[in-house]
């Protein structure tokens, strides 16, 4: 391995993906990738180096995120080999009002963290678990929190506010939007790869299992389909996307839910899971000829293209549109049926092109390009953590 390396940590609910980075190098080479699965139960751990080569594959128990990052730190010359580590990036989703940029983790922002929890209670308790549970392994070396949020700061009053008192919205109650770290990555890829439109209008289609879309103006953003918690916008795997509060009310007032209750269901039995009653999987649901599972493919579809036109006139026009993550980058059928219901806005598809991953999708006589380009949250993440690491040193 290269002398300076940093790890960055995507801690999930039930997971924990990892990479290594060169630090010595401009170019942030990626040494080793890998996650831990179903972390809580018995599990897989997979650690692979850059050129694909299986380093380390086995089956494991882990009881927390504390218990696997142990396991993490007794493999050979694995992610948290302390030879060279100059210091871990973190993802965090939610940063509130107050950290809009990557910061160096301390006592004061470690706690200001902690806070937001019931705003993103999938994603932020887990990545303070990793930070505390890293920081008793390795005392003394930094950490760098950034922040899915953060990209999105600066959004206009009209796409920043909700239509509620202005004292709420004082306490932290907006629109946040998520995914930033992503949407970064991909504004700085079209800067490199397509600059006709990098610094033009662009929507992007971040679509996974969590999703959302995203209006780059100028490759900044200037609006987002999420609001104040990941709950909001698309509909996602298992998340309910943008509902009615109405809906909220009644499962209160006529069910008798209480506050725990329909903080389950929305986080982890609506989506394409609950419409479908098969999966919450875009796999599955494209290969099952269930009725439902139907609807949900097509419900999915519908908003994408729905979302993707309130942020065209979000923008006051549009020049081309980015499909990204796990079915962006990898489902032609779903960008082909989005594309498909876009041709009002000039999208033309070229389906052989979409069917080979493009990273064109359209035709050269259309009147818009469309491209699917490979995310890459982690190396945005590595570039904060050694340019905030080398300004400690």
């Amino acid at each position: 391995m290269q002398d300076r390396r940093l790890c960055v940590l995507n801690a999930g609910s039930s997971s924990l993906k990892f990479a290594v980075f060169g630090a010595g190098d401009d170019a942030l080479p990626r040494l080793q990738s890998g996650e831990i699965e179903r972390i809580g139960s018995e599990g897989r751990m997979q650690v692979a180096a850059s050129d694909g080569k299986v380093l380390h594959d086995r089956m494991v128990t882990t009881k927390d995120h504390a218990a696997a990052l142990s396991l993490l730190a007794e493999l050979p010359d694995g992610p948290l080999d302390k030879r060279g580590l100059i210091g871990f990036g973190h993802r965090v989703v939610h940063g509130g009002p107050d950290m809009a940029a990557p910061v160096l983790v301390d006592s004061v922002t470690l706690a200001k963290i902690e806070a937001l929890e019931p705003l993103a209670p999938l994603h932020n308790p887990p990545a303070v678990a990793v930070l505390k549970a890293l920081s008793d392994l390795f005392a003394g070396l930094p950490h760098v929190a950034c922040f899915d949020t953060g990209f999105h700061r600066g959004h206009p009053p009209v796409a920043d506010r909700f239509a509620i008192p202005d004292a709420l919205y004082r306490e932290g109650v907006r629109r946040y939007g998520f995914h930033g770290l992503s949407y970064e990555y991909i504004g700085g890829a079209l800067a490199e790869r397509v600059p006709d439109i990098a610094l033009g209008r662009v929507v992007v289609a971040h679509l996974g299992s969590g999703a959302s879309m995203c209006a780059l103006a100028g490759g900044r953003s200037i609006d987002s389909s999420m609001g104040f918690t990941a709950l909001d916008g698309l509909p996602m795997g298992t998340r309910s996307g943008s509902l009615d509060a109405g809906v909220i009310l009644w499962l209160q007032q006529q069910k008798g839910w209480d506050v725990g209750r329909v903080e389950r269901f929305l986080y982890a039995d609506c989506g394409l899971k609950g419409l479908s009653g098969v999966s919450n999987d875009m796999r599955t649901l494209l290969a099952s000829s269930a009725p439902l599972a139907k609807l949900a493919v097509d419900y999915f579809v519908y908003h994408v293209a729905r979302t993707a036109g309130a942020l065209a006139a979000a923008l006051g026009g549009i020049d081309g549109m980015v499909f990204t993550a796990g079915i962006g980058e990898r489902s032609p059928e779903i960008r082909s049926r989005v594309l498909h219901r876009l041709r009002w806005l000039g999208f033309s598809i070229d389906e052989a092109a979409n069917q080979s991953g493009g990273p064109l999708l359209t035709r050269a006589d259309s009147a818009l390009p469309a491209y699917a380009i490979p995310t890459d949250e982690e190396l945005v993440i590595a570039r904060h953590t050694r340019a905030m690491v080398q300004g400690t040193q």
